[in-house]
This record gives structure tokens, sequence and C-alpha cells, in this order.
């Protein structure tokens, strides 16, 4: 079990940095950051699709995407100097709990 979150930890990795290659693609104008943005997609994907041989899917997308989501908006504000609002912190709240109950009482425990 363990084994499968470190791979998922591998995952998260991938899928942040990928996802904040993308924006330095500027629509696939850039080559370098193009080829580095697919590579850390592909990365993310194979780990996330071992970390499902002993985490139950529905746990390891929640977890996947909500952390994901968190650490995206945290490099959006920090790296790319975009602004963050009230709403925005009380959706990622939401995923929070909802990644929560997720772990706690989805049909994978």
């Amino acid at each position: 079990m363990i084994k499968g979150y470190l791979f998922l930890l591998v995952a998260i990795i991938g899928e942040v940095i990928g996802t904040n290659l993308l924006k330095a693609t500027e629509g696939f104008s850039k080559p370098l950051p193009t080829l580095y943005t697919v590579i850390a997609y592909v990365i993310s994907f194979y780990f996330l699709s071992l970390s499902f041989k002993t985490i139950p899917i529905s746990v390891a997308y929640a977890i996947w995407g909500a952390i994901g989501i968190i650490l995206i908006t945290i490099f959006s504000v920090v790296v790319w100097k975009e602004p963050l609002n009230g709403m925005t912190i009380v959706g990622l709240g939401f995923i929070i709990i909802g990644t929560i109950m997720v772990n706690l009482f989805g049909t994978g425990h």
C-alpha cells in the first residue's frame, strides 16, 4: 500500500509540473516547454496507473486531483502572479473536505 502512495506522489508531482509547463508552452508554440510538458504528463499518468494496483481508483484519483488543484493554485499565485480571491479559497476548502470524505467513506474502504 505504501508503494502505491509513493507512485501517487510521483504522479501528483508530474501533473503539477506538467500543468505549470503547459502555461509556459504559450499554446504549444514553444518547443522545449512543450516537450517537457508531454514528458511530465506521461510520467504522471504512468505512475497514476501504477498506484491503481494498490489504491482504489476512486481514492487515488480524488487525491491526485485534489492535491494537484491545490498545488497548482499555489503555483499560479506564487509563480504566475495570478490573483487569489476568497471564493477560490472556499472552493479549495470544499475540495479538501470532499477528498477526506472519499478517503474515509469511499467504497474502496
